[in-house]
Order: C-alpha cells, then sequence, then structure tokens
C-alpha cells in the first residue's frame, strides 16, 4: 500500500487530501502521479472506480501552482464526455486546490453561456469542459487554447462511444505542440489506440488492472424471466428491489423512453425514484442527482449518461433493467457500486431477446454471475394479455352525457403506463367513427324544402315524428309554386354543400318541382351563349 504522502506531492496539497479522509493512494493514482509530476504523458488503463480522478487532478495542481492565469488563455484544459462528469471533475478539483490560488471554471450545456464568459475574460487556469461548449465558445471568439501547457482527456472509450472523436482531435490540433498529457480510459479499444499514437509523446502506459475486469467487491447476479414483455420486466425490477436490503441503487435502462416509464410505474407502486437521462433539463439533472447523493431520492432510474465516471458514494445496489447493448457499458454501470474498497450488488435481468447481449457481457467479464429464480408471483400479471379494447359498436355516451367507460373498475397502475401511448390512436379511432354515425342519418333524412336540412327530426323522440304535420304558416308558396329560377339556387347551394361533406346525390331524391333532376336543370350560367372572338 503507497501513502500519499510519498508521491511527492506538496504540503498544501498532501493536506488538503487529509482533510478529504483518504491516505492510501490507489493502484492508479500512486502509478500514475509521480509520473505526471515529472511532466510526461501518462497513458493511464484502469476499470472504473479506481480513483482516476484524483490520478490526473492531484498532478494538474502541482504542476499549475506556479505562475499566473491571463485573460482568456487558460493554462490547462481537462475534456470529459457528459456534463455530470465534468461536474464531478470540477468538485474534485475544488477540494484539492481550496489551498491554493488557482482558478477554474466549468463549460458545460444547458446553463447560462454569460457566466461562463465573464470567467474567461477575468481569467482561468483550469478549464473543465465537455468538447461541444468548448468548440462552440471557441469558435465565438471568447478563449484562445494557444496556452495550454497541460491537457488531459477523461473516459476515452466514452468519448468515442459519443461521437466525440473527430472533436478531441480538432481540440489537440487547437493545443500548442509542446504540452503534457494525460490520458485516461476504461478500455482501449483500436480508435483509441490510433489516437493516443497520434497525439501522445513518448506515453507512459499505466495498466492497473485487466481493461472490462469487474471489481471482487462486487457481488453479481443474473435473473432470467421467460418472457420480454414490459410489464413483466417492471414485475421482476419491484420484486428484486423488494427483496433486497436496498439502501440505495441505481437501475440502468438502454433508452431514454423506458427511462421514463420504468421511473414513472416504480412511483407509481410507492418507490421513491426519479429518472435522470440526456434530454432532461440540466437543472433537473442537477436537482436530481444532487438528492441521491445526499440521500434524499433512494432510486436513481438512469441511461448511460450515469454510467461513466461518476462518483457517487457507496451505491449499495445496481440493477441492469436492461442488457447493455455494448459489453463495456455493464462494466461501467456495475462501477457505480463497490467503489472505495465497499461492498455492492449488481442484478441482470435477461429475457429471450437478450441471448446475444449476453454472451458478449460473459465473454467480456470472462465469468458467470449466479443465477436466481424468481416465483411466477414474483412477476405478477406480465405475462396475461393487454387488456382488450372496448368494442365501438355503440355511441360511447349515454343518457345524461357520461361516459360508459366511467363505470369501468380502475386500471392497475402498470396497465395506465402500459396503455398511455394508445390513447391518442384511440381517441382518433372513437371520434371518427362517432362522427361517421351522426352524418349517416343526416343525409338520410336531408329534405328539399327551402333548401334546408331536416337533421333535427332524426333525433325528435318517435312519437313526435309519427305525428300529423300541423299546415304550414309560412306566408311563402309552396315549393310546387316556385319559379325553376328561384328554386334553383337552393338547389346549387345545397349541392355544394353535399360536396363538401362528402356525400354523394341519391337520384331519386333530386328531385325539384316534381321533375328529376336533369338536364332541364343545367345552371343557368352554363347555358349562355359563348362568342368566339376571332
Amino acid at each position: 500500500m503507497t501513502e500519499f504522502s510519498q508521491l511527492g506531492l506538496s504540503p498544501t496539497t498532501l493536506q488538503a487530501v487529509v482533510d478529504t479522509g483518504y491516505t492510501t493512494a490507489t493502484p492508479i493514482q500512486a502509478q500514475a502521479i509521480p509520473v505526471a509530476l515529472a511532466g510526461r504523458d501518462v497513458l493511464g488503463i484502469a476499470q472504473t472506480g479506481t480513483g482516476k480522478t484524483a490520478a490526473f487532478t492531484l498532478p494538474l495542481i502541482e504542476r499549475l501552482s506556479k505562475g499566473r492565469a491571463r485573460a482568456r488563455m487558460p493554462r490547462a484544459l481537462v475534456l470529459a464526455p457528459t456534463r455530470e462528469l465534468a461536474d464531478q471533475v470540477a468538485m474534485s478539483f475544488e477540494k484539492y486546490a481550496k489551498g491554493t490560488k488557482l482558478t477554474w471554471v466549468l463549460l458545460i450545456g444547458g446553463v447560462s453561456m454569460g457566466d461562463q464568459v465573464a470567467a474567461l475574460n477575468k481569467g482561468v487556469d483550469v478549464l473543465i469542459a465537455t468538447p461541444g461548449r468548448l468548440l462552440d465558445l471557441f469558435e465565438r471568439g471568447k478563449m484562445m487554447l494557444n496556452g495550454v501547457e497541460l491537457m488531459v482527456v477523461d473516459e476515452a472509450d466514452r468519448m468515442l462511444d459519443m461521437g466525440f472523436i473527430p472533436d478531441i482531435e480538432r481540440i489537440f490540433k487547437l493545443t500548442p505542440p509542446k504540452r503534457q498529457t494525460l490520458f485516461f480510459s476504461a478500455t482501449m479499444p483500436p480508435e483509441i489506440t490510433r489516437l493516443t499514437t497520434q497525439f501522445l509523446k513518448d506515453p507512459t502506459r499505466i495498466e492497473a488492472s485487466r481493461p472490462a475486469m469487474t471489481a471482487e467487491t462486487i457481488t453479481q447476479y443474473l435473473v432470467r424471466i421467460p418472457s420480454s414483455d414490459s410489464k413483466m420486466k417492471r414485475a421482476a425490477l419491484r420484486a428484486l428491489i423488494g427483496r433486497s436490503d436496498v439502501r440505495n441503487g441505481i437501475v440502468f435502462c438502454n433508452r431514454k423512453s423506458e427511462v421514463d416509464v420504468v421511473a414513472k410505474s416504480l412511483k407509481q407502486h410507492g418507490f421513491d425514484a426519479a429518472p435522470i437521462h440526456g434530454d432532461l433539463d440540466q437543472s433537473l439533472r442537477t436537482k436530481t442527482l444532487a438528492a441521491f447523493r445526499s440521500g434524499e431520492l433512494k432510486l436513481l432510474v438512469a441511461s448511460d449518461v450515469a454510467a461513466r465516471g461518476l462518483d457517487i458514494p457507496d451505491v449499495s445496489h445496481v440493477f441492469n433493467y436492461d442488457v447493455s447493448h455494448h459489453a463495456d457499458d455493464y462494466v461501467h454501470r456495475i462501477g457505480r457500486t463497490g467503489r472505495a474498497g465497499k461492498t455492492g450488488q449488481t442484478f441482470m435481468i435477461v429475457t429471450p431477446a437478450d441471448d446475444r447481449s449476453l454472451d458478449k457481457v460473459l465473454k467480456l467479464i470472462k465469468m458467470a454471475p449466479e443465477e436466481l429464480v424468481l416465483d411466477s408471483a414474483d412477476l405478477g400479471s406480465g405475462s396475461s394479455r393487454r387488456p382488450e379494447k372496448t368494442e365501438r359498436a355503440e355511441p360511447a355516451r349515454e343518457r345524461g352525457g357520461r361516459s360508459r367507460r366511467a363505470s369501468a373498475p380502475e386500471a392497475d397502475a402498470d396497465e395506465v403506463v402500459e396503455t398511455v401511448a394508445e390513447a391518442p390512436a384511440a381517441a382518433v379511432e372513437i371520434a371518427a367513427v362517432s362522427e361517421t354515425e351522426a352524418r349517416a342519418p343526416a343525409r338520410r333524412s336531408r329534405s328539399r324544402r327551402g333548401g334546408r336540412s331536416a337533421t333535427a327530426q332524426v333525433e325528435a323522440p318517435a312519437e313526435v315524428s309519427a305525428a300529423p304535420a300541423e299546415p304550414a304558416t309560412d306566408a311563402r308558396p309552396a315549393p310546387e309554386a316556385r319559379p325553376a329560377q328561384e328554386a334553383r339556387p337552393a338547389q346549387e347551394a345545397h349541392l355544394r354543400q353535399s360536396d363538401r361533406r362528402g356525400s354523394r346525390a341519391e337520384p331519386e331524391a333530386q328531385r325539384s318541382n316534381g321533375r328529376p333532376f336533369g338536364e332541364s336543370e343545367i345552371p343557368a350560367f352554363l347555358r349562355r351563349p359563348v362568342t368566339l372572338k376571332a
């Protein structure tokens, strides 16, 4: 075991480390810090949760302790793939640099750019940024990178997964060739190897553990369910949470939409859960993560935005609701627990559709997690068919305007989550049927009297429609006595109304003055003579 006091740190930095409660360095820290203090490039490879952040933060503080910042020209640059990871690096820098006069600024999206520009104008020693916001501010002329003395790339393999490699290459070319580079990653795919060969100068390769190796402090379980039905998966998840002594836990899903559905289902069943993923507002993501760190929130339902590099202390459980598509992501997910020598448990729900992804995970970690079997009662009603749709043969409303569906028993909370996406389509179908049923009797009962429709007669009670009609008291002449030119505008208006509604005119119903509608009723404008000019 190596003590921090043996690594060559200054008394000020060493005191800041002691104040955080750490005295013994991890393997990656013990090997990387002396090399970085000597000014050499470092290529660090270590599994997640082994203290890579301190491995580059501490030598960065030591190297920058001499000198001062200049406006818009930072002296050091730290790149992180996600906003949460960048914020975590900023918090580590704040803890370890509290005894120095070094300044720093966090450049991430989703927050005001004005405060960041103001800090750059004053001059900062360290930029901690995500690639997108950094390049955005650079293109606006808010900073210059030709004064960078030390550059750090954290979680490089995650940069690759998120498509940031072209941005990283561009940023490297914007910085001076004479710089020190610290490059850290949990895995080393070929693309990352090419990047390090191109931009690092004779780096010292430090491999604290086998790449993609899971920590021995983590107990892994595998739970197979017989169906890929999402309702059954949610029931299995609730059963696993209920039977485990969960102090706090993270539930990982592959898709952002699934994160929202699972979080909503857990809350409806009485669990203290909240979602976090890249589509949420940054202020909400920060608030949710802070609540989870402080213990106010018990379950965090997350996409892989929370899988890489986040230092959330003392997470007791990790639940893989979905088997990760990339095997490396499984290692990062379960690495949220069992950190800093503490123990943790992980559960992975596997369906028949996950066989291929599961094979990749098992091949990577080179071990077989212990399998657990859930009772049929634990799986709830997830294997049953969805509720049949209500027939639309009858109108949807009864007398008094009350909906017939209101008398049906309330649906289970999972059924509400399951069918919420179907509601708009069902509403459109019911509305279309109701409109069709309303138009049909109106077309059948349309009257030619005065060119007006008699739709109101269809809705009247039977005894009223069967009663003898009273003599008309209208002083206007009967339709038969009207001249053809007076009846013609009313007929034309009726035909235009029928065309707009998409209905076909019935030959036997199109009568005017006792004669069938035919050639004798050609509109006047068609019978006007046409004079052709030479």
